[in-house]
């Protein structure tokens, strides 16, 4: 592409509307400030009614924040209606013209920059062939499958070379085996570009599987920013340590301090973990995550427990057991030669200072 990469980047940006119902002022965005780099493929995550749709809108024109400014590169761009702003979207109804065929579909943003019309034909059947729909061009939108019709809304956004490529839950409309396949191919085609991408889901594996970086968000606010792997490993929160990923948290107090290690006594047991950089004081609740595939079962281990639920799911042995009166969730992956507890036996959790975070 053409373009040189550009980056994105949210100053105390917020957005107020009216709720209807109470008719006050609410802040479905609320004071943001974010950084995305040129090239990176950014996830907007969050349950519905976060913020993340109203965020995106805004960076594509569609909404103007209240307070704030939004800046394209070194641009602002808060003033700019949206074809002005050197941005595509991908929507989630695909928004495709039903009286036009593939490659006029495609064409449309090229036509409306009044290019050529033999440069038209040469970017659309190159754009055609990258995303897969070669010999399509002549064919209308109703005889294609929803996966190839979000190929033609993906080639139409590309093909007129923005500086950012915009996705609004683009694969909603699909079933889960095609999403899996198609956020590959997204996934593929913005890392041969280059292009710089914000995508909105509030699919959590979605996020993980494709992202450079993921913004979590919860109230109109942010709660996290970092990779899949540190969001993942070291959330900073319970509420995210919860939306990505399924996680368990065991309720304790800090009962010593050492260099590197922190003992947090559990049901009566001192475990022994990782001490974190602001560690709480002696005394103080602390919060340990674990995540279901970081524990094992076995007959000796660090916590006694009483296994209530245990499912064989082909891959992993899926195990529910109680720690007192909290509720762990256990994947045992691939348990080929280990044992298999059966609900009703006492067992113990096993895992190391290094498997558990502290919140």
């Amino acid at each position: 592409m053409s373009n040189a990469k550009k980056g994105v980047r949210l100053e105390n940006v917020s957005k107020i509307y009216i709720d209807p119902k109470t008719n006050k002022e609410f802040k479905a965005v609320d004071s943001i400030n974010v950084t995305m780099a040129p090239g990176d493929f950014i996830t907007l995550l969050g349950p519905s009614g976060c913020g993340k749709t109203t965020t995106l809108r805004m960076i594509a024109g569609f909404e103007s924040p209240d307070e704030g400014e939004i800046y394209l590169g070194d641009q602002a761009i808060n003033s700019l209606t949206p074809n002005k702003r050197d941005t595509a979207m991908v929507f989630q109804s695909y928004a495709l013209f039903p009286h036009l065929n593939v490659f006029d579909n495609v064409a449309y943003g090229l036509k409306l920059r009044k290019l050529p019309k033999e440069q038209i034909r040469k970017k659309v059947f190159d754009m055609l062939d990258l995303v897969g729909l070669e010999g399509m061009e002549n064919r209308y939108t109703n005889q294609l499958s929803g996966g190839q019709q979000q190929r033609v809304a993906l080639a139409r956004a590309l093909v007129v070379e923005p500086g950012v490529l915009l996705f609004d839950e683009p694969l909603s409309n699909l079933d889960a085996k095609l999403r899996v396949y198609m956020r590959t191919e997204i996934r593929r085609i913005q890392q041969q570009f280059g292009i710089t991408a914000i995508y909105v889901t509030h699919d959590q594996s979605e996020a993980m599987s494709i992202s450079d970086q993921i913004i979590i968000m919860n109230k109109g606010v942010i709660a996290q920013t970092g990779t899949p792997r540190e969001i993942y490993y070291h959330p900073n929160s319970e509420f995210v340590a919860d939306f990505i990923g399924e996680a368990n948290f065991l309720r304790g107090q800090v009962a010593g301090l050492e260099a590197d290690l922190m003992l947090v006594e559990v049901q009566g047991v001192k475990l022994p973990v990782a001490r974190p950089a602001s560690a709480p004081a002696v005394g103080q609740p602390c919060t340990l995550m674990l995540r279901p595939e970081a524990v094992l079962l076995r007959e000796q281990g660090v916590l006694p427990c009483k296994v209530i639920l245990s499912c064989f799911m082909g891959s992993y042995q899926n195990y529910h057991v109680m720690v007192g009166d909290t509720l762990v969730k256990i994947a045992d992956n691939y348990p080929v030669g280990r044992r298999v507890f059966q609900a009703g036996e006492q067992a113990w959790l096993d895992f190391g200072k290094d498997n558990v975070h502290v919140l």
